[in-house]
């Protein structure tokens, strides 16, 4: 019999990546990582977090019984062994036990292996398989109510942003930088955006900047997003910005492994860092420092 938990830790230590790889990993989080392994030592509990991992709404005991052929009492067993670590979680729906997973460490497991692996340098940018019929170009005054309206889908999904309105046209013209503004076009059609904004209005921080890319409902894999990514990554890197910086909700997971392409690395998971709808949430935080080392100046602040 499974008990409903709570959420149970599973997030990166913030001693995690932080410094030069010469420093080691501290024995904290190494003790951190291990226990997070030994879980999965099991090729059962393998499989088992793979079934909840791929249905995010959550999947009862039962059904993951069916799935694996294996009976519910074992089930149970080795679902207890993962909640105890914090990569799922379990709550009662009637009589039924249901397992959902812990966003949390779908960004916090894949760090774990990055932080103990060493992958802490600059990932190269960019990949280059783009797709053919994606045009990507400076933003214009022309593009504005296309550009308000994918903001707007992007509010729709829930998982893209804190907003829920559109800002108006005036107060994303002053935010956004004058030279990195771009749209991605198919056929003529405008299908997303991509802008940044100064991370800090002091001096120190000029070469940092906020990124941004939303694709409208109904384009989505089809590689816009990739595609204008490249280009700000690019277009960056020539301005001179040493680096930038991206929130994301842990649950997207599919953002997160659009910036990790583009040479964005996952810092941390921040807790409990706004509300959205009266609901406290996380957002993972990703960077990408510039592959040009010496950048000293931003013709763009």
């Amino acid at each position: 019999m499974v008990t409903s938990t709570e959420s149970a830790e599973c997030r990166v230590p913030p001693s995690a990546g932080a410094g030069h790889p010469s420093a080691g990993l501290a024995a904290e989080d190494a003790a951190t990582y291990a226990g997070w392994f030994a879980c999965l030592a099991e090729p059962t509990r393998v499989r088992l977090l793979h079934e909840v991992a791929s249905t995010p709404a959550g999947v009862s005991i039962g059904e993951l019984a069916t799935r694996l052929g294996i009976g519910q009492p074992t089930i149970s067993h080795h679902v207890r062994k993962l909640a105890d670590v914090g990569f799922v979680t379990v709550h009662k729906d009637g009589t039924s036990s249901v397992v959902v997973v812990n966003p949390a460490c779908c960004t916090g497991l894949p760090s774990a292996a990055d932080a103990v692996m060493g992958l802490l340098t600059q990932r190269p940018c960019c990949p280059d398989d783009l797709p053919g019929d994606v045009t990507v170009r400076p933003m214009t005054d022309e593009d504005w109510p296309a550009v308000r309206r994918i903001y707007s889908d992007a509010i729709a999904t829930g998982l893209t942003t804190f907003a829920t309105e559109v800002p108006p046209r005036k107060t994303l013209d002053t935010q956004w930088l004058p030279d990195h503004r771009w749209v991605a076009e198919i056929d003529g059609t405008v299908v997303g955006w991509a802008a940044l904004t100064p991370a800090s209005p002091h001096e120190h921080f000029r070469g940092v900047a906020e990124s941004a890319v939303c694709v409208a409902e109904g384009w989505r894999g089809r590689g816009v997003g990739k595609a204008l990514l490249r280009t700000q990554v690019i277009a960056a890197d020539q301005a001179g910005l040493w680096t930038l910086q991206t929130s994301v909700f842990p649950e997207n997971r599919a953002a997160i492994a659009l910036h990790h392409s583009a040479g964005f690395r996952t810092v941390g998971v921040r807790e409990r860092i706004a509300q959205l709808g009266g609901e406290w949430r996380d957002t993972v935080l990703l960077e990408r420092r510039s592959e040009t080392e010496a950048a000293t100046s931003c013709a763009a602040f």
